[in-house]
This record gives structure tokens, C-alpha cells and sequence, in this order.
């Protein structure tokens, strides 16, 4: 099997190119380049040594992806009659796809490999911006990375930003947690006579001249808490330090028992912010449902049960195991089948097989929602009506009984039938796809709208409830429901 020998050119010119490298360089019988961009290859041509480049393939092509498999693909080929050398700007394991690449090809056995190390970018980059890698540093693709894998209070390096598209790019994933104006150096040909450092502000980074294979791209680390707070760390040591010896004492005195009111609150105003379609409301709802989540999260560890990263194994691994149409090989032709191998995935997780079929549906926090489960769970083992004809007599029956226990019945029984009509209706409801819980919050939405008008009225007037007749407020109430707004 024939071999592959990888050189790095380095990062700077001829003169910081290693002698043993160089003398690699000489002995080259077949030398191939990445690209010729480079400032050792020009003077490689100077000393009478050729090579033959693949910038023409970056010509075919529009993402560097392709460019990168074909470049690896063709040099896999070349190694099938003789010994290739194959040039790579800086070290080959740094920053280097197509290397990484080769290496997987010589993992499955396809090729032989050999590398030759060459001085990574990185070194003379820490050089010229003065910065210490241990403090914590990232180097990024600027090719693929995505918001997510910033982290803000680290040095971020961000490398493969050929051009003023790339920089486009590079620009728009930044200024998704960045403030458009943060300081960035554009870094070109670290460590070379031609080393240039320039600083811009994050919304001029694609208006660079300097743009080239030689460039990287440096984000300086955000070191206050309160200009890193769209990053999910930050609002983790925000809630670690509210529970916290010296934090909040509010907050260090809640339990998950003392909690749960203002969970169920924040979640019914969420819903509300979707009702209303304001999705500034929805935002600060959500944050609102989000602080719930985390202090619950913090209270687990802190009392030493469970962290938060034990909420996301739990949740991730679910999502995983219950979509194999997603991250599996199973199909499915429609939701309801989605739907059909989630009960069954949840079935076998939990063991329910054996289990009543309403266990684990009771909500102490809401009849409705409870009664709405049972019956849902009823109905998908075959106990319910075949049409809405059967639940509309189901509800007369109730509803004549509950009367007749009005007029004659005790107080126990007249609750009795009060239930048996309440549970009906949310069958009803069940039945039209509608959600109880909905209609209720909405209802209450409805009164407390119109009632509220009813008693500014009230009180721009005569200033008491007492001072009026029921028909003069029904006046208000009618006025109430027929302005604008007034559902």
C-alpha cells in the first residue's frame, strides 16, 4: 500500500519552516498543495521546486465541503499508484478538514498515512494578539460553527474565513449573541512580515480587506456577567447565585413544595401571551416558566438529588429513544403514527403494561385536566361513544338528574350530580377537540374583562355596587361586552 506524507508548511514563511520539514519538501518526488496561497510556496518555486495545486477545485464548486472530499478523494486515488506528498498550510492536525479526512480513510484501511508536523497558526496568533491559551480558548470553523458552540467568556479563535461571504456569515452567527458594535481583530499572516492586526466592530467584520487563507478571525472574551446573558452558563450561575449563603434569602428559602403555585402561574400566563398573540409577552412568560425550571434544577442539587444536567440527560434521551423516525430507521407514513409509537416506546420505558390504564394521569393541580386524561386514555383502549350523539344524551341524563337533585336531593348528592355534569361537559369538549382547561381560562379571561369595566363605571359614578339596580348593571355589562375588545 502506498503512503500519503502530509507536510505542514507552517504559518509564516520559508525562514520559520523547520529544517527537517523542509528538507521533506525537497526530496518530494509527486508534491500536491491544498492551495498555493501560501508564502513558503513562492519561495518553493524561487529554490526550482514544483508542485501541482487543487485550487482549481475550489473553482467548481460553491461550498468548501465538496471542495475539501474531492481534494481527499483525488489524493486517495493518486495513492493507489505511487507515494503522494501532500502540502497543507500551518500543522496538518490543526484546523486541517481534509486531513481529518485522510485519517478517517486510514482508519478504514483504505490508504497509508504519514504526517509531518509544521508550526500551527495558533502560536503566532497568541503571539500577536498577546493572549494566554490557558485562560481558556476556542478555535471555530468559521465554515460550520454555529451559535450554540460560541462561548463568550472564553478567547474565541475563528479560522476558514476566506472571504467577504465567509465573513458574512462568520458576522450574522456572532451578532446572534454579540452586540453588534463588540470589538473583533481580523488577524492576516500571523507571525510573517506581512502580519496585520486590525480591530472593527462586529457589523464591519464582511467589509475587510484584508480577507485571505491567512486570516483568522479573534472575538475577545465578555467579561461581565450582564453582557453574556444570552448565554445559558450565565443564567445558570445567576440562579446558583440567588440560592447561594450570600444570595437571596427569598430564594434560598424555597423548597419544590413552595414553588409549585408559581410554576402553574407563570405557565397560565405563557398560555395567556399565546392567546393574546404578543410574542414580547410569550418571551418574558417563557423566561418566567424557564426560572421556575432552574430553580427547581438548583434545589435538586443543592439538597444533593439531582442537577440539571441530569433534567437534560432525562429529557434528551427520551427525545431521542421516542422519534426513531428521526434519529432511528423506523418510517412512519403520518402524525397519528408518530403518535402511536410514542405511547408504545412509553409503555415499554416505564413498564406500564401491567399497569392500570389511568395510572399516572391524575393532575392534583386541576380537575379539569385530570378528568380530561381519564377520559382521553379511556377512549384509546375503546371505552367511549362512537359519535357525539351518544355524549350529547350522556349529558341530558346528567343534567336532568342534577336538577331533580336540586329540588329534592341532599347536599351530598346534588355535589354528587354537579360532578357527573362537569364531567360530561369535558367529554363534550373531548369530543369537538376542544381543551377544557382552555375554554375555563378563557371564560375567566371573558369576566374579569367585562366585569373590571362594569366597576370603573361603578366607581365614576355613584362609587358603590350598592347604589345600583341588577338591571342598571347589566347595563354596563352589556356595554361591556359590545366594545371593542370587551370579549
Amino acid at each position: 500500500m502506498n503512503t500519503i506524507t502530509v507536510i505542514g508548511l507552517g504559518a509564516g514563511d520559508l525562514e520559520q519552516l523547520p529544517l527537517g520539514v523542509y528538507k521533506k519538501l525537497l526530496k518530494a518526488q509527486r508534491l500536491y498543495v491544498r492551495t498555493a496561497e501560501h508564502p513558503v510556496l513562492k519561495e518553493l518555486l524561487n529554490e526550482g521546486i514544483s508542485y501541482e495545486s487543487f485550487d482549481a477545485i475550489y473553482e467548481k464548486h460553491d461550498e468548501f465541503q465538496t471542495v475539501y472530499k474531492e481534494i481527499v478523494e483525488t489524493l486517495i486515488t493518486l495513492a493507489q499508484s505511487n507515494n503522494v506528498h501532500y502540502a497543507v498550510p500551518g500543522h496538518p492536525l490543526v484546523a486541517e478538514q481534509t486531513v481529518q479526512w485522510l485519517v478517517d480513510a486510514e482508519k478504514e484501511g483504505r490508504i497509508q498515512l504519514e504526517i509531518v508536523g509544521g508550526q500551527s497558526f495558533l502560536d503566532p496568533i497568541f503571539n500577536a494578539l498577546r493572549i494566554d491559551p490557558i485562560e481558556g480558548f476556542q478555535l471555530l470553523d468559521g465554515t460550520v460553527f454555529k451559535r450554540d458552540d460560541v462561548q463568550m467568556s472564553q478567547h474565541v479563535l475563528i479560522a476558514q474565513v476566506y472571504d467577504a461571504f465567509s465573513a458574512s456569515e462568520v458576522k450574522l452567527t456572532l451578532m446572534e449573541k454579540y452586540p453588534e458594535d463588540y470589538p473583533v481583530t481580523i488577524v492576516t499572516a500571523a507571525g510573517t512580515s506581512k502580519e496585520v492586526l486590525r480591530v472593527v466592530p462586529l457589523y464591519e467584520l464582511d467589509r475587510a480587506t484584508e480577507l485571505n487563507n491567512l486570516t483568522t478571525i479573534y472575538v475577545p472574551p465578555v467579561t461581565s456577567r450582564e453582557e453574556r446573558i444570552k448565554e445559558w452558563s450565565t443564567f445558570r450561575e445567576i440562579i446558583t447565585k440567588l440560592r447561594a449563603p450570600d444570595g437571596c434569602p427569598w430564594d434560598r428559602e424555597q423548597t419544590h413544595e413552595t414553588l409549585k403555585k408559581y410554576l402553574i402561574e407563570e405557565v397560565h400566563e405563557f398560555l395567556q401571551a399565546v392567546n393574546d398573540q404578543d410574542d414580547d409577552g410569550m418571551i418574558e412568560e417563557l423566561g418566567d416558566v424557564l426560572l421556575q425550571v432552574f430553580l427547581h434544577a438548583q434545589i435538586g442539587e443543592d439538597n444533593g438529588y439531582f442537577s440539571l444536567e441530569d433534567v437534560l440527560e432525562s429529557v434528551s434521551s427520551k427525545m431521542i429513544h421516542r422519534h426513531p423516525h428521526v434519529f432511528g430507521n423506523v418510517q412512519v407514513e403520518s402524525s397519528e403514527d408518530v403518535l402511536q409509537n410514542w405511547q408504545q416506546l412509553k409503555l415499554a420505558e416505564k413498564g406500564q403494561q401491567t399497569q392500570r390504564v389511568l395510572d399516572g394521569l391524575e393532575r392534583s393541580d386541576s380537575s379539569l385536566l385530570t378528568s380530561f386524561n381519564y377520559q382521553k386514555a379511556a377512549s384509546k383502549v375503546g371505552f367511549d361513544w362512537q359519535d357525539p350523539e351518544g355524549v350529547w344524551l350522556k349529558f341530558e341524563e346528567e343534567w336532568l338528574e342534577f336538577k331533580q337533585e336540586i329540588k329534592v336531593g341532599s347536599a351530598g348528592s346534588q355535589l354528587d350530580e354537579l360532578g357527573d355534569v362537569l364531567f360530561t361537559i369535558i367529554n363534550v369538549a373531548r369530543f369537538y377537540g376542544l381543551s377544557p382547561e382552555e375554554a375555563m381560562m378563557h371564560a375567566n379571561r371573558k369576566f374579569r374583562n367585562r366585569f373590571d369595566y362594569v366597576e370603573d363605571k361603578v366607581n365614576q359614578d355613584k362609587g358603590k355596587f350598592s347604589a345600583y339596580t341588577l338591571d342598571e348593571l347589566e347595563v354596563f355589562w352589556q356595554q361591556a361586552k359590545n366594545r371593542k375588545g370587551g370579549e
